[in-house]
């Protein structure tokens, strides 16, 4: 057995070299050109918003690399001049913004009632809001619709936010009540025992503590509403489509239109990952955190 323990370091301490190489720089750098590769079309679509329809039809986006002067912001003045993409752009906001403040706020009571309050049938309550999670968005379209018709909100930018909401809130409160619920009950005790009501108790010490587990469901909301299409289409009329649907119609309209498709699929696509790179170190903490819980 002693004889084997010179050879078995050895190839464990090849081993550890090994392991250690390739957690050096040259992960880092697969790693970068994979990120460079996934980051092409996104490269491709901008090029493409800042080409003339000319030389759209005549190269490939790649092209500009050699010949510069193709660069021009005419497609997106022309997206400036189109009305129905502008007011699509402001139904987004103000379908997305009220969307996602609306199931955070709701969602986080929520799910501090349903961690740390005592109410009658709260256990039975909680699984009836699981069981919602199983609920296809398709089984829904037809039946509410046809309520929201009865009461005056199909086609209306109201009617998409309450869709969302109601959708948003069973994934919310699932999240948000098995973050809460792992928060000490004694800190929770000592803030009762200094006199803290259950609105300040929430206010003070779960939302900073479930911080990280908020924006990272504000995170995911608003990228939700915001490249939603398939509710957009059902429940919006001319007047309150979302740029989602504004892109669909032109397409539809228009065909081959590619200076104001570009520009417009650009926008609608850089709004999302400014927020999500916004918040990106709070979306990471509130994954790591509940990765460790």
């Amino acid at each position: 057995m002693k004889a084997l323990d010179g050879p078995v370091r050895a190839e464990r301490s090849l081993a550890t070299r090994i392991v250690e190489r390739l957690g050096g720089g040259l992960v880092r750098v697969f790693l970068l050109l994979v990120g460079l590769f996934w980051l092409v079309p996104t490269i491709g679509l901008l090029i493409s918003s800042l080409r003339s329809p000319e030389d759209l039809g005549a190269s490939g986006w790649w092209t500009v690399f050699t010949e510069p002067s193709q660069l021009t912001v005419d497609s997106y003045r022309k997206l400036l001049e189109n009305g129905d993409i502008t007011d699509s752009i402001v139904n987004t906001v103000l379908i997305t913004v009220p969307a996602t403040v609306l199931v955070v706020v709701v969602g986080s009571l929520a799910g501090y009632a349903f961690a740390w309050m005592e109410f009658p049938g709260r256990d039975w309550w909680f699984l009836g809001v699981v069981g919602l999670l199983v609920v296809p968005v398709q089984v829904a379209l037809i039946p509410i619709a046809e309520l929201f018709g009865a009461v005056g909100l199909f086609g209306s930018v109201l009617g998409v936010i309450l869709f969302h909401v109601g959708f948003g809130l069973p994934f919310a409160v699932f999240l948000l009540r098995n973050f809460f619920a792992e928060i000490p009950r004694e800190l929770l005790e000592a803030a009762r025992l200094d006199g803290a009501g259950e609105l300040r108790l929430f206010v003070r010490v779960v939302m900073p503590l479930g911080g990280p587990a908020i924006a990272s469901l504000g995170i995911f909301q608003f990228l939700w509403v915001w490249n939603d299409m398939l509710v957009a289409l059902v429940f919006t009329d001319a007047g309150s489509q979302p740029i989602t649907v504004a892109l669909q119609t032109q397409v539809r309209q228009f065909g081959n239109n590619v200076d104001v498709l570009a520009p417009g699929a650009f926008i609608s696509m850089v709004i999302p990952l400014a927020v999500f790179f916004a918040f990106q170190r709070q979306f990471v903490s509130g994954v790591m955190a509940g990765a460790v819980k």
